[in-house]
């Protein structure tokens, strides 16, 4: 029996047609049923917006999304979890579940590229990440777990560069995903992390957006799964290349090609 999941997010919005003329059965069909997008953390904020937009364009239709560490959804959707879509905070899950038959293939696309910042109680105004890591006046620095999320990776491969990560390993706590590490910074856990931008873009804090160079680009992938049902589901995989998903997706601090 497939396992119940609670989503993290719901967006459910109906609009009311103004014409009298009852609906075709054919449309009704076509937005019969939840569309069930398992959606990486990081990019939950963006992808609500994106759902209400598809939703308003495709009157009827209901999309639910649950988010969560890329890694964790890979493996819900290897058990048997009954998404849709997969909005990856990477490339290499999407495309494993076309290798292991999870996924259609040749559905992959990119979607979104996501930014890193520096934030925290450490940062002050005009101070640069690099300094305030080296000086390491700080307890603690949040990442997103490497094991599970693409943005642990990116900050694991910043401080490399830097030549920080032996000296600050023991300082790190590590979320379960971008937005567990955000938390721990919000809460006072943390002094410092490294977090999506996406996540920070409308806090006037200090921050560092760390240059793209440092890191490989975090590349996000969308993929079709082969359990897919909904009717929409090709339809919503097209609308994320659209011009106006890719104005919605850099407005939220991501590139968008």
């Amino acid at each position: 029996m497939t396992p119940r999941l609670l989503p993290l997010l719901s967006c459910v919005v109906v609009f009311a047609g103004g014409c009298s003329r009852q609906p075709s059965q054919e449309a009704a069909n076509r937005t019969s049923g939840t569309l069930r997008i398992a959606v990486a953390s990081n990019f939950a904020g963006p992808a609500a917006r994106l759902a209400r937009a598809f939703e308003a364009q495709h009157p009827g239709a209901t999309v639910e999304l649950s988010a969560g560490a890329s890694g964790k959804l890979y493996a819900q959707i290897v058990n048997g979890a009954p998404f849709d879509i997969l909005l990856s905070a990477d490339v290499d899950r999407p495309q494993k579940l076309e290798t292991e038959g999870h996924a259609v293939r040749g559905s992959r696309a990119h979607y979104a590229q996501g930014r890193l910042a520096l934030v925290g109680s450490a940062m002050t105004t005009g101070v640069d990440g690099p300094s305030v890591l080296e000086k390491g006046d700080f307890e603690h620095l949040s990442i997103a777990n490497p094991e599970t999320a693409p943005y642990g990776v990116a900050a694991q491969q910043v401080l490399t560069k830097l030549g920080l990560w032996e000296t600050l390993e023991a300082r790190l706590v590590r979320g379960e995903n971008i937005t567990q590490a955000y938390q721990f910074v919000t809460s006072g856990g943390a002094e410092l992390g490294f977090v999506a931008l996406a996540l920070v873009l409308a806090d006037e804090s200090p921050r560092w957006e760390v240059p793209p160079a440092l890191h490989e680009p975090i590349q996000q992938d969308a993929v079709l799964l082969t359990r897919a049902e909904h009717p929409l589901a090709d339809d919503f995989m097209a609308f994320l290349g659209s011009a106006a998903a890719k104005t919605l997706i850099r407005a939220s601090g991501y590139g968008a090609e």
